[in-house]
């Protein structure tokens, strides 16, 4: 188990996990074996687990000093018209069932598109949302937080100000900060250096308090763009994307949390990220 600041993982198994055991289980025992002791289910396609299977995920993950969280499936949006929401919900809500089971603490989920309206429009309905999803969640003692994520794509509902809007309004909702998806957004390569991370925890903090900074959950990568934002995630080292000034003010600030790894590489990348954090907060990796 990791006793640095931030646990290091996977969004979905490490590619060169082993065939047996094999699936989310296999994922949990080989990313312990590599060193990351936090590992994101990704249930991106739908949710499709039987409850034992969960009470087995639950149990390795406990045995490895695995923290573990759910990615919910991608066909998830808030905004959805009235026809199409019921199907959203169910496939956010089955994600925290099946993902409390299975031991998550964090569900995280793309939150949706504007189609074309001002983000001042979408929130509400969006907050509205997520309330109910909420309410049913503490009937059922079901203590997941939920996470919509930073989105790549300026049309996409999901900018940091967004996800932090629905956190400060609903208890059990805090973002989903996915760092390379916050560089493509404005498509110009224009939020990358060291004062522009600094100013978003900054902004995170103000708006959830000093403490949430202790409790981050990030997506990392590197990422290509383009002027309407996110292309395709990359290698760390071949992205545009200054992974290590975000590095130096996570550390600066005093964070803590996870940091999950979304690269093709995807091992190979967190085991480069958990380096580079080791060398710039000067934390003891061994």
């Amino acid at each position: 188990m990791s006793s640095l600041s931030f646990s290091f993982g996977t969004v979905g198994s490490p590619k060169s996990t082993p065939k047996k055991p094999g699936g989310s289980v296999g994922g949990v025992i080989h990313s312990a074996e590599l060193g990351l002791y936090c590992l994101e289910l990704g249930w991106v396609r739908s949710v499709r687990v039987s409850e034992k299977t969960c009470a087995l995920i639950k149990s390795t993950a406990e045995e490895n000093g695995v923290a573990t969280s759910v990615h919910a499936p991608y066909y998830i949006n808030l905004n959805a018209n009235e026809e199409e929401w019921p199907k959203s919900r169910k496939r956010l809500m089955d994600s925290a069932h099946f993902g409390n089971l299975a031991g998550a603490t964090d569900i995280i989920f793309h939150p949706g598109s504007y189609f074309q309206l001002p983000p001042e429009e979408v929130l509400p309905v969006a907050i509205e949302r997520l309330q109910g999803c909420i309410d049913e969640l503490k009937i059922n003692s079901n203590e997941v937080t939920l996470r919509p994520e930073t989105m790549g794509k300026s049309a996409m509902l999901g900018s940091l100000q967004d996800t932090l809007e629905m956190s400060k309004e609903l208890d059990g909702v805090e973002p989903c900060f996915d760092a390379a998806h916050l560089f493509a957004r404005p498509g110009d390569g224009s939020i990358n250096a060291y004062d522009d991370w600094a100013h978003y925890l900054e902004q995170y903090a103000n708006a959830l308090g000093d403490d949430s900074l202790k409790n981050l959950h990030i997506h990392i990568s590197g990422i290509e763009y383009g002027e309407k934002g996110e292309k395709e995630h990359q290698p760390l080292d071949e992205s545009e994307f200054d992974y290590k000034s975000f590095l130096k003010a996570l550390s600066d600030f005093n964070c803590q949390g996870r940091i999950l790894c979304e690269s093709p590489i995807l091992e190979e990348d967190a085991l480069n990220c958990k380096k580079a954090w080791c060398e710039i907060s000067q934390e003891d990796c061994e």
